[in-house]
């Protein structure tokens, strides 16, 4: 259950160094977070559409969180414990936008109301809701990240594993790590076609500690029930996906102990190259493997 609870009142756009905190946490604390959907509540019924949207408004996170003993350099592990999403969402289309914006011609604001573990599009088709984080992560050590661009210290990477249950690893930036979250989904498929998923206010519970054994680890990374997973974000899907290949071999050679060349075949016969968002400039991808190769190597992940 958690102790503290930080209304979407407290929001910010930009993962930054110079953010001021809104709470201050220990390590294991279990916290709260309620966010906003992306459009900050701007867009609530079929008539709202993107051309009155204001643009400053978009992708707010809720904190930032100061977690104590978290220090540049430190890998910070992020459980996510529980999610809640809100009675309704909103999808978009605008055109120009999105992978298919060559081909959309009409701007529309669709509502897909919440039944039961459904969500509802058009008022026929109903989708198992699935709950997941686009934007979450930890200030750079220097400079200002909008909350729509994706990159090592998190961000809007879109990976539709980050849900109730997931852990997140992430290479702190500044002194407490300033940690924050947003952009709910009630569901989304993966790369994110028409620039949003299901949009959706929300509340997450989590916790936070320093992982100290996990120092070097390549950055975002995921762990689940089921499989670990690099987060690499690039302008081109190619450099990417080479990121997030690179970066899981370099978890399996350091952090695992295996050659580069059981890696490298293990990668190709059990591995999944998958998409996280394709929309946004910076696109994302991310490389699962299965945790149950890894435990027949006897590792185990803190």
């Amino acid at each position: 259950m958690s102790d503290l609870t930080i209304p979407r009142t407290n929001v910010f756009f930009a993962f930054s160094p110079e953010l001021k905190p809104v709470a201050r946490i220990q390590q294991g604390q279990v916290v709260t977070l309620e966010t906003h959907d992306c459009f900050e509540g701007q867009l609530k019924s079929s008539a709202d559409l993107l051309d009155k949207l204001d643009w400053d408004h978009v992708n707010p996170a809720t904190g930032p969180v100061f977690i104590d003993g978290a220090k540049p350099g430190d890998v910070l592990r992020v459980d996510l414990l529980s999610m809640e999403i809100g009675d309704q969402s909103i999808m978009v289309t605008l055109p120009g936008e999105g992978a298919l914006g060559d081909m959309i011609s009409d701007m529309e604001t669709t509502v897909l109301k919440r039944e039961g573990n459904e969500v509802v599009f058009k008022d026929k088709i109903r989708v198992s809701q699935k709950p997941m984080i686009g934007v979450i992560g930890v200030a750079p050590a220097a400079g200002a990240v909008p909350n729509g661009t994706p990159g090592p210290h998190g961000g809007n990477m879109d990976c539709t594993l980050v849900t109730q249950g997931a852990s997140l690893y992430f290479t702190v930036g500044v002194e407490g790590a300033l940690f924050g979250a947003g952009d709910f989904h009630a569901a989304m498929g993966d790369g994110e076609i028409v620039v949003c998923g299901a949009e959706t206010p929300g509340q997450f519970s989590f916790s936070a500690r320093v992982i100290p054994e996990l120092k070097g680890l390549p950055t975002p990374f995921l762990r689940n029930e089921n499989v670990v997973a690099t987060i690499f974000s690039s302008p081109t899907l190619d450099a990417a996906a080479s990121g997030a290949i690179h970066a899981m071999a370099e978890f399996l050679t350091k952090q695992v102990g295996l050659s580069v060349n059981d890696a490298g075949m293990l990668m190709s016969l059990v591995g999944e190259l998958k998409f996280c968002q394709v929309v946004d400039p910076e696109k994302t991808v991310r490389f699962e493997f299965p945790i149950q190769v890894l435990e027949q190597y006897h590792y185990d992940m803190q």
